[in-house]
């Protein structure tokens, strides 16, 4: 895989395969099985995010700094506004107001947000602790942030070539986290500068309404599909089934 640590819309293949998703407070898990997809190495930079918008909104400034105090549907809008740019179908059909529904063209090739197994999947890369790595060589959280975000990148990536995964900022699913509970309130993935170590685990899940905006959470870009074909396997291996989901 092909990692790339800039600040534009470079993202990396993920292969398929199947994540165990845990809800601590009905203690309920269930698997999702997951297709190839891609998803951007760092969360989305002030410096794209105003390029494509033309607004600065984050508490922070800086052209590398993770944009932050972006809503859930700020989050959309831009992969809608980022695909038609690129000449993609947008992957979104928004209403035009908030409290309406909003439908995601599952056969699009557009920007979008990816999905809470996809992130934990990405988040994983094939490992099975709460971590996929020490978490000072890995991420910024409270005990080494010095209560601010940092840059994109400056800690050691994953297995699969992502960067922040854990810490500095929350990045934005696109799941409705407990409609009968919560109604239509929006995952968030990955703890960020502010957390203590707890919150900055590969299965933690946290919750928010799509309109909230705060100057710890921001998102990072996702694709359906792959941008290159897999490997071919060895003679005498069977092919590896494809699975969506």
């Amino acid at each position: 895989m092909d990692a790339h640590t800039g600040t534009g819309t470079e993202l990396v293949d993920i292969p398929p395969g199947t994540v165990t998703l845990t809800d601590r407070r009905t203690r309920r898990s269930w698997a999702v099985g997951l297709a190839p997809y891609r998803l951007a190495p760092v969360p989305v930079t002030q410096d794209l995010y105003a390029d494509v918008t033309g607004h600065r909104p984050s508490a922070a400034r800086g052209d590398r700094l993770p944009v932050e105090s972006v809503s859930w549907w700020d989050a959309v809008r831009f992969c809608n506004t980022l695909s038609l740019r690129e000449g993609l179908a947008p992957a979104y059909r928004l209403p035009a107001d908030e409290d309406d529904d909003i439908e995601w063209d599952a056969a699009s090739e557009g920007y979008r947000l990816p999905t809470e197994a996809e992130w934990e999947h990405a988040c994983r890369a094939g490992t099975t602790g709460p971590r996929h790595g020490e978490l000072d060589e890995i991420a910024w959280y409270r005990d080494n942030a010095h209560d601010r975000v940092h840059e994109v990148s400056g800690k050691l990536p994953n297995a699969w070539g992502l960067h922040d995964m854990l810490g500095n900022v929350w990045d934005w699913c696109w799941d409705v986290y407990d409609a009968e509970v919560y109604g239509t309130y929006r995952v968030l993935r990955g703890g960020g500068w502010f957390d203590e170590h707890w919150s900055c685990r590969a299965s933690a899940r946290r919750r928010s309404h799509p309109t909230f905006r705060v100057d710890d959470v921001g998102f990072r870009l996702a694709r359906s599909g792959t941008s290159c074909p897999p490997p071919t396997p060895p003679a005498g291996t069977p092919p590896r089934p494809s699975r969506s989901g």
